[in-house]
């Protein structure tokens, strides 16, 4: 089932991903990239962190789902803009699954909890980064003003809290998903935002 929703989550942020691309005017190839990247980047820079193989380098559905993205917006592209709701809804599932998730890993090799809710959060975030890059954009955790670098590490942090209290397995990782979904859905539709430094003006 984990496996199940782990591919769920890629498929949404290489959709995501392949829209940049769309949206910077990169070929076939370019999007492909940036679908592959979002998608699994962040799993890819936690597994080098905790020193071992990617689990995209071993298992095909974690290539061929990105390729399926990529394929699917390059030809439908104005109608999967059209269902940009929906998929952001999905993308803050895939925020909050990816954050439990990596946050479980690093513990379970035995991180510290303060160094796993850092990965938990790489995990999350890290493809957004990647994609933001390559497509020559200033990434978006670096003015989090919509809330999406926030919910993951709160869900990080709880993963980490309920397992240094013994409550581990699906019901941790549920909860932790369930909360920095919830966060991530509400900062969407109630337009809740991160704060600038005091005495600068909001020019959003």
């Amino acid at each position: 089932m984990t496996w199940v929703l782990d591919l769920t989550g890629i498929f949404v942020f290489a959709i995501s991903g392949a829209l940049a691309g769309v949206r910077t005017r990169l070929d076939v190839v370019g999007m492909a990239v940036l679908a592959f990247f979002t998608a699994v980047g962040g799993g890819i820079l936690r597994d080098v962190f905790l020193g071992v193989q990617p689990a995209a380098l071993h298992d095909a559905g974690y290539v061929l789902v990105p390729l399926v993205a990529a394929a699917i917006v390059f030809f439908w592209h104005p109608q999967v803009t059209r269902l940009l709701p929906s998929i952001l809804i999905f993308d803050a599932a895939g925020l909050g699954l990816f954050c439990a998730t990596g946050t479980e890993k690093a513990l379970l090799f035995g991180l510290s909890p303060l160094h796993a809710v850092l990965l938990g959060v790489v995990t999350a975030v890290g493809g957004g980064v990647l994609r933001d890059m390559l497509s020559g954009q200033r990434p978006t955790l670096l003015y989090d003003r919509q809330l999406y670098a926030v919910p993951a590490f709160l869900g990080a942090f709880t993963l980490a809290a309920l397992f240094e209290f013994g409550v581990r397995g699906p019901l941790a990782v549920l909860a932790a998903a369930v909360l920095a979904f919830t966060l991530r859905f509400l900062a969407m539709r109630k337009g809740w935002r991160a704060p600038l430094a005091r005495g600068v003006k909001d020019s959003a």
